[in-house]
């Protein structure tokens, strides 16, 4: 494995970190505690350092799986991020049969709330990057949130701050305002080889100011994967059965014209999109969505690949601009 610093911080983590999204929320399938304690423990054992969850993944059993797998002195040996701002328990039984959001809230007793219940779910006396979950531009510009956010750094509480963008694809021009007006130490976005917009504004712009970035969907949803065919099919239970059939079929057409990354080379397509996130030295850590040993296996070697030439992420951007020779799709985003 390697590591990366986060950018003016003591903080070092794993160039390929853990995604609890995966294992707690339900939007890839089911899994039980042991199954993820389990797989989060061989993880570690791999050299992954950096677990990210939120508070609302699986109404805190994202947090929960962390304090089961992490238990004592080993807290000391991992990085954990977790994200606030949800007022998840508010939620009704028909929006969390949906999956829909829950409703923000950042004001300051909330926000007291949310951090001592996510250090009350971990077990821990400190959270390493806690970030604002999903914000709009409207919560980026609240003083009281940053006042709030500096006693609990000043006090120990939460060791740095980040921003972490979404749901879906997007949210430009509040990680611009995150990474170039406020003291955010980390900015976390959706960006791989697919989908390079607004990443490389992003990217530019945290080595503009000096800060880090997290990568999350780094495979496109499986799409990088190298897995998916034309016959492929999801669960109900997995997100990805809601999406139109033309994002499996077009998404296929244009992996295909990324085989130069893997042809006479030792690396699979997963590992190359790995690379192609961490090309820059603003990312700090890539997420991918790990949910079986085999492809933990297969994402942790990703460290021992070699990096991507200038010339094949030249190459990933030609045809990114030119859609891959595909018409310009216009299907629906969908929320990740």
């Amino acid at each position: 494995m390697r590591y990366r610093q986060i950018a003016d911080t003591e903080i070092e983590v794993s160039e390929v970190g853990f995604g609890v999204w995966t294992m707690a929320a339900g939007w890839w399938g089911d899994y039980s505690d042991e199954y993820a304690v389990t797989l989060l423990r061989q993880a570690f054992d791999r050299g992954v350092t950096f677990f990210d969850t939120a508070d609302t993944y699986g109404n805190g059993r994202g947090e929960t799986l962390l304090a089961q797998a992490f238990p004592g002195s080993d807290r000391d040996d991992i990085v954990i991020g977790t994200k606030f701002g949800y007022d998840w328990q508010a939620r009704t039984a028909r929006r969390q049969e949906g999956q829909r959001e829950a409703p923000h809230r950042f004001d300051v007793p909330f926000l007291e709330q949310a951090l001592e219940g996510s250090l009350r779910r971990l077990g821990t006396d400190r959270i390493d990057l806690w970030q604002m979950h999903n914000v709009r531009m409207e919560h980026l510009q609240r003083d009281d949130v940053w006042t709030f956010l500096d006693k609990a750094r000043r006090d120990g509480r939460v060791r740095s701050v980040g921003v972490a963008l979404g749901p879906a694809i997007g949210w430009r021009d509040e990680g611009l305002y995150a990474l170039r007006q406020l003291p955010v130490d980390v900015v976390h976005m959706i960006y791989n080889a697919l989908e390079l917009d607004p990443g490389r504004d992003l990217i530019r712009a945290a080595s503009d100011t000096g800060r880090s970035l997290l990568v999350r969907v780094p495979h496109s949803s499986g799409m990088l994967e190298g897995r998916y065919t034309e016959e492929t099919q999801f669960s109900e239970r997995d997100h990805r059965s809601h999406r139109p059939r033309a994002w499996l079929t077009n998404g296929l057409r244009k992996v295909e014209q990324l085989d130069f990354l893997t042809i006479g080379r030792e690396m699979t397509l997963a590992q190359a999109a790995l690379r192609f996130v961490l090309h820059d030295p603003a990312v700090a850590s890539a997420l991918p969505n790990i949910y079986d040993r085999d492809q933990l296996e297969e994402f942790v070697a990703a460290a021992d690949c070699p990096d991507l030439t200038p010339g094949d992420v030249e190459r990933i951007e030609s045809l990114f601009e030119s859609n891959y020779g595909l018409p310009r799709e216009r299907e629906q985003a969908v929320a990740r």
